[in-house]
């Protein structure tokens, strides 16, 4: 490079199109499994301050539902917009910080604290594909998936330097965190809890909308328990332990029946419906990576 001459910083990659990502990120099946990943970042004592004392969780559920969920299909089926949400939620977080139970100071691009965030869900759609899918990941389709995890990383402006960068290496972090650092923190026991208070969802016709908030009484501890129970039955059993989730043999195995259901069905409907209509638009829009 000649002198005075600068560095031209290139954008990260996001995954790419006809990637394992591509297939499970917008599927039907994600918000099953997003629950438990969530929980699990709120776990460490830094993350769970932050969304106690930061978050609207409590007063706009589904809105904040919502959002984390548009942000995922975002780094994912995003393209250049992809980056641009990396960069929004980098801004969004430089000005949460505060004091977590323990009295020590913590800021959420912390790269640990970060992180821990991201790293969340790569077990978590590693363990619930062995109950939600007829095939469970092959050693190879791992390493991809993770592969693809770490560019969504980079999208987020996570650095190498803070993530494992195989799975070889992310097994003993993973087994290192839950050991030392992540306990069942009040927001994490919080999200895992029955939670019968929450309110009917503000979308669809109001016709629609009326008849639910009629009904909501009726519907909701179903959908209360429910939760719960995917909430806590889709986390890996080593994050279960380390936050002292109940889970009994009965619930296994109702577990590995709803599962059975789920992985029959939702692969024969038809794209429409299996994918949420962010990915649904991309997917048919992309041009197939060649293998």
């Amino acid at each position: 490079m000649k002198a005075g001459e600068r560095t031209v910083r290139k954008d990260p990659e996001p995954p790419p199109p006809g990637g394992i990502l591509w297939d499970v990120a917008g599927d039907v099946r994600v918000l099953l499994s997003l629950p438990s990943a969530l929980t699990m970042q709120v776990a460490h004592p830094a993350v769970g301050a932050g969304v106690d004392q930061h978050s609207v969780f409590r007063t706009d559920p589904w809105g904040r539902g919502e959002r984390s969920v548009r942000s995922v299909l975002l780094w994912v089926y995003g393209g250049a917009d992809a980056v641009a949400e990396g960069r929004r939620l980098r801004r969004l977080h430089k000005t949460i910080q505060g004091v977590d139970a323990y009295g020590q100071r913590y800021h959420a691009l912390t790269p640990a604290y970060y992180a821990w965030v991201h790293a969340t869900g790569f077990p978590s759609l590693r363990y619930a594909r062995r109950y939600l899918d007829r095939h469970p990941y092959t050693p190879a389709q791992e390493r991809r998936l993770y592969a693809e995890w770490l560019q969504v990383g980079r999208v987020l402006g996570i650095h190498d330097r803070d993530m494992p960068q195989t799975p070889e290496e992310f097994w003993p972090y993973w087994h290192r965190m839950l050991a030392e650092t992540i306990e069942p923190t009040a927001v994490a026991r919080e999200l895992a809890a029955y939670n019968p208070g929450i309110p009917p969802p503000p979308y669809g016709p109001r016709p629609v909308r009326l008849v639910l908030r009629v009904l909501w009484p009726l519907l909701v501890p179903g959908l209360a328990r429910f939760r719960r129970f995917m909430t806590i039955g889709l986390m890996p059993p080593e994050a279960r332990r380390a936050l002292r989730l109940p889970w009994t043999p009965r619930q296994e195995r109702r577990l590995r029946l709803v599962g059975r259901v789920v992985a029959n069905i939702v692969p024969l409907l038809p794209e429409r419906l299996r994918y949420l209509p962010y990915a649904r638009r991309a997917r048919a829009q992309r041009t197939p990576a060649r293998h």
